[in-house]
């Protein structure tokens, strides 16, 4: 399980998250979505440990994930907002070489690759360069290089930005394979279509944990409807 406990951060003086605290179990699918400035992204910078929370812990599995940040890191899947990619790579190269430098053992690396472009349609494009992939390819590449060691924690931040149409459609079928392994939290800005793929939904607002729906047993409709009500600070 990880467990974010009384979570705060500021950029200078400019507070940002106050006293955040949620958990998440494996098998769920956790959704944050916020206004923009909300903290979205320095939450899950600081839940990845690139960014330390000015107080409050994060546990996983009852440690600190602080003081074993390495060996937490490698549990972890991470999709930054802005994912760093190898121009000079092929998509192959650059998933190997992220597999091996993840510590994967030689010998589940190229069958992690392959598994992991199949799940993002990326495999007729394996031997093209990143350089020049469209947009939407290079966010699956980025995507298949959090999913291909099957981590405990997932993190994905903006997870839908510049995927095509199509492949959202399959965003939901991910996240719920993903689940058989993880704890999955994304975060974005299209309530509507993550509504399908996730468990529950969280909203930050004024730098806490202002509501958490769950969505089972609600329509696109009215979950959209919670979570926009919520947002505007009407529910608790």
């Amino acid at each position: 399980m990880l467990d974010v406990r009384n979570i705060a951060f500021a950029y200078g003086r400019k507070s940002v998250l106050r006293d955040v605290s949620f958990s998440v179990s494996p098998g769920e699918v956790v959704g944050v979505v916020g206004l923009n400035g909300a903290g979205k992204t320095t939450l899950l910078k600081i839940l990845a440990t690139l960014s330390m929370p000015d107080s409050g812990s994060v546990l996983f599995d009852s440690s600190d994930v602080f003081s074993r940040s390495l060996r937490y890191r490698r549990q972890v899947g991470y999709l930054a907002e802005t994912p760093p990619l190898y121009d000079d790579m092929t998509v192959k190269e650059f998933l190997e070489y992220r597999s091996k430098l993840k510590g994967e053992s030689p010998k589940r690396v190229r069958r992690r690759v392959s598994e992991a472009m199949e799940v993002c349609k990326i495999l007729s494009y394996a031997r093209y360069s990143i350089k020049g992939l469209s947009a939407g390819l290079r966010r699956r590449v980025a995507l298949a290089d959090a999913l291909m060691l099957r981590p405990r924690i997932l993190l994905l931040d903006d997870f839908l930005s510049g995927l095509d149409l199509t492949f959202r459609e399959r965003s939901s079928s991910i996240l719920s394979e993903a689940a058989a392994f993880s704890a999955t939290i994304v975060t974005g800005h299209e309530i509507a279509d993550l509504a399908g793929c996730v468990t529950r939904f969280l909203v930050l607002k004024d730098g806490v944990v202002a509501s958490s729906i769950p969505v089972k047993g609600l329509s696109v409709q009215e979950t959209c409807a919670l979570v926009k009500k919520a947002m505007e600070g009407g529910l608790k």
